[in-house]
């Protein structure tokens, strides 16, 4: 059974030390699948659905555990496209901020449900406005270089 960080500790961690995450980015021919979020940091914004490396959890592991829990579905990595650095969320949240490696995935449906963190799963065409400003300045870079 894996032993979870109580708050204080969270807090006290990651407000010394960057946090690394993993963001799950779908693409179809429909747009990109982002979900909005109901937390309190970034409250109503769309995200790309994303969380925490666990210790001892693979890059591989944590995507499954990240799209089965905030997608409802599996993904499968198909490759590596980059980082995101959130200096926005120290503003959001009151301490440190998170790394996210961006994995571009694939899953086998496209019968996505949402957790409690979110209250709508959505493809995108283009990127709505209320949305987290540096994952929507990594997928404008993203979209871009794909389109060519």
């Amino acid at each position: 059974m894996k032993k979870h960080l109580t708050s204080k500790e969270f807090k006290s961690i990651y407000s010394k030390v960057p946090r690394i995450c993993v963001e799950v980015l779908i693409q179809t021919p429909k747009g990109v699948l982002l979900s909005l979020r109901t937390l309190p940091s970034w409250n109503n914004m769309w995200h790309l659905p994303g969380g925490s490396v666990l210790y001892k959890e693979t890059l591989e592991q944590a995507v499954n555990r990240v799209s089965l829990n905030e997608i409802g579905v599996k993904a499968n990595i198909i490759e590596l496209l980059g980082y995101i650095e959130y200096p926005s969320e120290e503003k959001e949240r009151g301490f440190g901020w998170s790394i996210g490696i961006v994995l571009l995935c694939k899953t086998k449906t496209t019968k996505f449900k949402p957790n409690k963190d979110a209250s709508e799963i959505e493809f995108f065409s283009k990127l709505p406005e209320r949305m987290v400003v540096e994952q929507k300045k990594f997928l404008k870079k993203y979209l871009l270089n794909t389109s060519k």
